[in-house]
């Protein structure tokens, strides 16, 4: 039972903080001695992720998609305020911006991902990752909403969330660096890397769960059950506190521990 809740723990924070949700669960056997977990145990915390950031930004995601309907294909009518072509072009812009990351992933996966699954590319990328963020936000100037997102932009997120691929490095951290670079604001920034999370946790658990079920799945449902409840609840609880903590507060902490926990990996490994 303290493997679930540390498992669960792991993936629901930190899909949506800045600190890697790969690289700490893969670091797991290195420092508290678990068994690499099974592939349907991976999927399954990453569907719970999936479906919190789908319940938190679900007005969110219905106005979008409803838009997209009305903008782009004339299904369903228009709204009284007038956004519509806004949401439409956000959803598009998510599209763009997944593009990049999907085409690298598969590149990637045929060369063999393990190549730079190790301890210390993960400490190596934690830090360096840690110090770019850091300095992103510190020198964005913070003038640009949602609202100013094209697909040129979106494609520059997209291409700068290919790092993520690497352990160590973190999605969110990757899209937050990227859209604070272009001049988005911390809210707008961290906004969209959650909506961009989306697409990337979603096709995650389908190739992960795919796999798994090629092989057989061997982990109790019950177990899967506890997996995706608590992972689901600790991933709204992440993204609320991240949403919040971002309007008051700069990176540092995160570069702090970012710093912190590549220097302890170089030192065990």
């Amino acid at each position: 039972m303290l493997e679930i809740f540390i498992l669960s723990f792991i993936q629901g924070l930190t899909e949506f903080l800045p600190v890697s949700s790969s690289g700490h669960l893969i670091l797991l056997p290195y420092i508290i001695g678990f068994q690499n977990h099974s592939l349907e145990i991976d999927g399954i915390v990453h569907l719970g992720t999936l479906c919190a950031v789908v319940c938190y930004f679900f007005f969110d995601i219905r106005r979008i998609i409803t838009s997209f309907f009305s903008v782009y294909i004339g299904l369903g009518k228009p709204s009284l305020d007038g956004f519509d072509a806004s949401f439409a072009r956000i959803g598009l812009t998510i599209i763009v911006a997944t593009l990049p990351v999907v085409v690298a992933g598969l590149l990637l996966k045929r060369i063999g991902i393990d190549v730079v699954r190790g301890p210390h590319v993960i400490a190596i990328m934690a830090i360096a990752g840690g110090i770019a963020l850091y300095f992103a936000d510190r020198l964005s100037s913070s003038i640009k909403g949602l609202q100013d997102m094209t697909f040129m932009r979106a494609l520059l997120v997209g291409c700068i969330q290919i790092i993520a691929l690497i352990p160590g490095s973190s999605r969110s951290g990757m899209c937050i660096m990227g859209a604070r670079l272009l001049g988005f604001d911390k809210v707008s920034s961290t906004r969209y890397a959650f909506l961009l999370s989306i697409p990337a946790i979603l096709g995650a658990f389908t190739l992960i769960f795919f796999d798994a079920y090629c092989n057989g799945i061997q982990t109790p449902l019950a177990n899967l059950g506890a997996y995706f409840i608590l992972s689901f609840f600790f991933g709204l609880g992440s993204i609320h506190f991240m949403l919040r903590f971002i309007q008051h507060h700069s990176l540092l902490i995160f570069m702090i521990y970012r710093i912190i926990l590549g220097g302890g990996i170089l030192l065990m490994t």
